[in-house]
């Protein structure tokens, strides 16, 4: 997980900088109807900042707690699958000579 964040983390970093600087015009533009367009440019980059951090911090935690919880179900359910392979045992293949 450490290694995909450190190698992702900059395309990430630049894509959302470029959309904001992009953005920033519409939220601090002056001039004639700049008051209809202010709000949306403040959304847009409050949403990308948002979304930033969701991208950066959360995302990989989920990632995290959904390992833990699948090791912890096969570690639940490897004892099962032990009793079903004893049970119908597995045809030996034999290659063709």
């Amino acid at each position: 997980m450490r290694e995909a964040c450190l190698l992702r983390f900059r395309p990430i970093m630049m894509t959302t900088f470029a959309a904001i600087m992009g953005a920033l015009p519409i939220a601090v533009g002056a001039g004639a109807g700049a008051e209809l367009r202010q709000p949306l440019g403040i959304a847009v980059v409050g949403g990308l900042c948002l979304s930033q951090l969701l991208t950066l911090f959360i995302s990989p935690v989920i990632y995290i707690y959904l390992d833990r919880v699948d090791r912890m179900l096969k570690r639940r359910l490897e004892p099962q699958l032990e009793e079903v392979s004893e049970e119908h045992p597995r045809p030996e293949v034999v290659a063709a000579e």
